[in-house]
Formats: C-alpha cells, sequence, structure tokens
C-alpha cells in the first residue's frame, strides 16, 4: 500500500458575520461540496503563505492570517486499482484570517469552481466536508490544545 502525506493550510474568514466558503465537485463527480478556502503546501512553502496563496486563488480574496486555531489530522485507507491502496495521512492548519483586498471571484480551472458568503447558522444545511465544522468549532470553541476531538456539532 502506497503512503501519502499531505499537508495543507486553510482559512477561516469572517466578515459582517458571514463565513466564506468556497465550492469543490464531490470526487466522484457526483455533487458539489462547501469546503474552507486553501489547500495543499507546495515543498518549501511555509503554511502561512499556503493560506494566503490558496485563499486568492479559490476567493480573488487578499487575506492576512491573524491566528493559528488549530491542526486537524485525518487518516484514510482508500482501495486502490489492481489492489494498490493508498494509506493517506492529512494534516490540516486552519488558521483565522482577515480580508486585506481583492475581490470575490471565481477560480477558473482550479479545486473549486465558486466560492460565496454564507451565514454560520446556515451551514447544516450545506453539503460540505467535516473540516468545515472542525474549522468552526476551532473559531468558536479556541481550545488551548488546538485541537478538537470527536464528533462536532457546528450548531454549539
Amino acid at each position: 500500500m502506497r503512503k501519502k502525506l499531505r499537508v495543507a493550510a486553510y482559512a477561516i474568514c469572517v466578515r459582517d458575520g458571514q463565513l466564506l466558503l468556497a465550492r469543490s465537485p464531490v470526487l466522484n463527480g457526483d455533487g458539489f461540496e462547501w469546503v474552507l478556502p486553501g489547500g495543499g503546501m507546495e515543498h518549501g512553502e511555509d503554511p502561512y503563505d499556503t493560506v494566503v496563496r490558496e485563499v486568492e486563488e479559490e476567493t480573488g480574496y487578499l487575506v492576512e492570517p491573524t491566528g493559528l486555531l488549530g491542526i486537524d489530522s485525518s487518516h484514510h485507507l482508500f482501495p486502490g486499482r489492481f489492489g494498490r491502496g493508498v494509506d493517506h495521512h492529512g494534516v490540516r492548519l486552519v488558521y483565522e484570517a482577515r480580508i486585506t483586498g481583492g475581490e470575490l471571484r471565481y477560480e477558473a480551472h482550479g479545486s473549486t469552481d465558486m466560492a460565496a458568503w454564507h451565514p454560520p447558522d446556515d451551514v447544516p444545511a450545506l453539503t460540505r466536508v467535516s473540516l468545515v465544522d472542525k474549522g468552526l468549532a476551532l473559531w468558536r470553541e479556541r481550545p488551548a490544545a488546538g485541537r478538537v476531538v470527536g464528533p462536532v456539532d457546528v450548531q454549539e
């Protein structure tokens, strides 16, 4: 089984009581899900620079990370074709960030197809990845250890 480590950085951007999210096609091509703006770190890139670059790519906004809210780790085994699966470990740094410039626009030819502002109370009704809920929990709770353990209820 092939081992893959992916380190990524994401932003929680809240402005005027609204949360910025990006929309991504589901991997199997059947629908869409909302994600935190952000993405994979390039080799040699600082995570701070990663979140700034990725938010601009996906949303058009320039951001300033104002704090590291926490780190989320995920581990999944994915079956592969011809018996060669992937043991995937994702390490996701979640920053709080403020918009400093730019204008909302959609990413062309990227991993997302649009970005939009959502009231946090509307998030539970959205089709979304679990990192959205974990990011909101980090933002709301600001745990000293920088991690949220177990299932997250975004209504809390």
